[in-house]
C-alpha cells in the first residue's frame, strides 16, 4: 500500500506532489525553531491550545500544577551520584521542584562491628567508611581513644599525621575534581587529575607499604617513622602540585559549560546551611570561615601557617573555588612540617598501648607478655566517653566513644560530614534545571560509603 504522504520521484520531478501535511517543509521548520525559557513555552502552548479551542475557558485547557509534574528517579546506580545514591526528583519540564535523597543502598554496619572488636582492630574497619580520605577516619578514632587513655602522642608522630592528613587532602579533593569535571563533560580533567592522585599513593605506598586504608595511624603515634628517600619525594611533590593546580584551575575556568553550570547554580544561604549543620568548604564558600585546624587546633596544627579560603555567594562556582584554594594551602601546610620535622619516637613508648620493638622480645620477658596481651586483648581503655572532632576534606567528622572499662567500646558514633551535607541538596537543587543538579551533587562531593556505614 503506497503512502501518498510520500511523494514519488515523478511527482517531485513534475511539481505536482501533494502538499506537506503540516504546510510547510522540514527545512522551513528547522530553520523557524527558536529557544526560548521553559515558563515561556508553557504560556505559549496553553494560549495556542484556547486559541484553537475558541470559547473553552483557561479553566478547562489549563492542568493542575500536579498533573504537570514528574516524578523520576536518579539512581541509584549511575556515575553521576557519586556512589550508590538514589535521588526521587520531581520535575516541572526540566526545573527541579524537590529532591529527595534516598540511602542505605551500601549500609554495612561499620559502627556496630567495631563494637565486637578490640580497639586497635577497630582501625582497619573505620578507614572503610569515607574510603577516599581514610586518614581521617583513622585519626578521629585515634585521637579519641587517646583522649580517654590521656596519652601523649610524640610530636614527631603529631608531624607525620599532619603531612599524611594533607596529603589524603590533596588525594580527596583530586578525586572529587576529576570525578565533577567528569560529569560535565571535561574527561581531559578526570585523567588528570587521577595522574596527581596517583603520585599520592605512591607516597602512602612508600611510608606505609599501603596504597589505600594504610592502618598506618595507630593509637599513640604511626605504624613506622618515613623511610628514606620519602621526604625527598615528598618535596619534590608538594613543589610540583601548585603548578599543576594552576593548570586546573585554567583548563575549567575557560571552559563555557563548566562555568554556566558552576555560577550562581544552587546557592544557599550561611543561615540556612548553619541551621542543617553544614560544616566544611560547603558552609566556607558562603563566607563563613569555619575550620577546626584554627577554631580548635589539634595533632600539632598550631605550629603551621595557612589560611582559610572562603567564598562570597555560596554558590557552585565558590564551592569549587574553595577547594581548589585548599589545595595550595595543604601544600603549604606539608613544606612547613618537612622542614620542622622534630627528631625523636614516632609512637608513644606506653607498652600497655603500643606494641614494644621487635628487637625487645628475644631480650625482655616483659615485653613478650606485653605484645602477648595486646594481640590477645587489646589496650584495657578506662571507663568514660568522648566526642573529637576533627577537619576532614568534606567537613567537621567526629568520633563519639563511650568505654566501659574493657578492651572493646562499648560504643561507637562517627559524625559523617558527608551524611549531614547531604541535607542541603534539596535547598541547593531547587528550581534549578536537571542538568544543574548534576553538577550541584558533584559539587556536594558526598562519599557513600561515610553516609550508609
Amino acid at each position: 500500500m503506497t503512502d501518498r504522504s510520500t511523494p514519488t520521484p515523478e511527482e517531485i520531478a513534475e511539481g505536482t506532489s501533494p502538499p506537506d501535511p503540516l504546510g510547510v517543509s522540514y527545512r522551513e521548520r528547522e530553520e523557524s525553531i527558536t529557544l526560548s525559557p521553559l515558563g515561556q513555552q508553557i504560556a505559549e502552548q496553553r494560549e495556542a491550545n484556547r486559541a484553537e479551542r475558541g470559547n473553552v475557558s483557561q479553566a478547562d485547557t489549563a492542568l493542575a500544577p500536579e498533573t504537570e509534574l514528574l516524578t523520576m528517579n536518579i539512581g541509584p546506580h549511575h556515575p553521576a551520584t557519586h556512589g550508590v545514591l538514589r535521588l526521587l526528583t520531581t520535575l516541572e519540564g526540566e526545573v527541579v521542584k524537590e529532591t529527595k535523597p534516598l540511602i542505605g543502598y551500601v549500609h554495612t554496619g561499620i559502627e556496630k562491628n567495631c563494637e565486637d572488636k578490640s580497639y586497635w582492630k577497630v582501625i582497619p574497619l573505620i578507614e572503610r567508611m569515607d574510603y577516599v580520605s581514610y586518614y581521617f577516619n583513622a585519626l578521629a578514632y585515634c585521637m579519641a581513644v587517646e583522649k580517654l587513655l590521656d596519652e601523649e602522642v610524640p610530636e614527631r608522630a603529631q608531624y607525620l599525621r599532619v603531612i599524611h592528613l594533607e596529603l589524603c587532602r590533596i588525594h580527596s579533593h583530586m578525586v572529587w575534581l576529576g570525578t565533577s569535571a567528569l560529569d560535565l563533560g571535561a574527561i581531559s580533567m578526570f585523567w588528570y587529575c587521577f595522574r596527581e592522585r596517583d603520585n599520592v599513593l605512591d607516597l602512602f605506598e612508600m611510608s606505609s607499604g599501603q596504597r589505600m586504608h594504610t592502618r598506618f595511624f595507630q593509637i599513640g603515634g604511626v605504624f613506622e617513622d618515613i623511610p628514606t628517600g620519602f621526604a625527598d619525594k615528598l618535596r619534590d611533590f608538594v613543589q610540583q602540585m601548585p603548578g599543576r593546580i594552576d593548570q586546573f584551575a585554567d583548563l575549567l575556568d575557560s571552559n563555557e559549560i563548566f562555568l554556566q553550570r558552576m555560577k550562581g547554580i544552587g546557592a544557599v544561604s550561611e543561615e540556612r546551611l548553619l541551621e542543617l549543620g553544614v560544616t566544611g568548604p560547603l558552609l566556607r564558600a558562603t563566607g563563613n570561615p569555619w575550620d577546626l585546624r584554627k577554631a580548635a587546633p589539634y595533632s600539632s596544627y598550631d605550629d603551621f601557617d595557612f589560611k582559610v579560603p572562603v567564598g562570597t555567594v555560596g554558590d557552585n562556582y565558590d564551592r569549587y573555588k574553595v577547594r581548589l584554594m585548599e589545595l595550595y594551602e595543604s601544600c603549604k601546610i606539608i613544606e612547613q612540617a618537612l622542614d620542622g620535622l622534630p627528631e625523636g619516637p614516632w609512637i608513644t613508648d606506653n607498652r600497655k598501648v603500643a606494641l614494644p620493638p621487635r628487637h625487645e622480645l628475644a631480650t625482655s620477658m616483659e615485653a613478650l607478655i606485653h605484645h602477648f596481651k595486646l594481640v590477645t586483648e587489646g589496650i584495657r581503655v578506662p571507663a568514660g566517653e568522648v566526642y573529637l572532632p576533627i577537619e576532614s576534606p568534606r567537613g567537621e567528622l567526629g568520633c563519639f566513644v563511650r568505654s566501659d572499662g574493657s578492651s572493646k567500646p562499648a560504643r561507637l558514633h562517627m559524625r559523617e560530614p558527608s551524611f549531614v551535607n547531604l541535607q542541603a541538596l534539596s535547598d541547593m537543587a531547587k528550581d534549578t534545571y536537571l542538568a544543574d543538579l548534576i553538577a550541584t551533587l558533584a559539587m556536594l562531593d558526598p562519599i557513600l560509603g561515610g553516609i550508609d556505614r
